[in-house]
């Protein structure tokens, strides 16, 4: 395994954003929509935080009982994009090797890192995006 092979070589370009005057709505049709689990929050291209499925449980019960839609619609319409999502998170730059990005995610408690270029977000890559990579390498 070439263990310099650029981050850019596995991350999701261009991936799907909202901003915090964005409403959890948003957040959750997206997060189910798109199949996928953190979200880049960003203001403008530059990141500010990231918002997954975990942060929208952690403040949603509706789960417990699905005709209950009132529960998740007070809570949702209680908090904001900016309360719910981790500020300023892990990212990495564009320079990363696929090698660091592993280590960075094996050493701490998150799944996803935004890539970002001169401050601007370009993509995120996630542990799924490593375990594929994987996959393809012993195929």
């Amino acid at each position: 395994m070439n263990h310099q092979v650029s981050i850019t070589e596995i991350m999701s370009k261009n991936p799907i954003t909202v901003n915090p005057s964005q409403s959890l709505y948003e957040v959750e049709n997206l997060l189910n929509k798109h199949n996928i689990r953190h979200i880049p929050v960003v203001d403008e291209d530059r990141l500010i935080g990231v918002i997954s499925r975990s942060d929208l449980l952690k403040i949603s019960v509706s789960d417990l009982n699905e005709e209950e839609d009132g529960v998740e619609s007070v809570l949702f319409d209680n908090f904001s994009i900016s309360q719910v999502m981790t500020k300023m998170p892990v990212f990495i730059d564009i320079n990363y090797s696929i090698k660091e990005a592993a280590k960075l995610l094996s050493q701490q408690s998150f799944h996803s890192l935004p890539v970002v270029d001169e401050g601007k977000l370009i993509g995120i890559v996630t542990s799924t995006d490593l375990i594929k990579y994987l996959i393809k390498l012993h195929e």
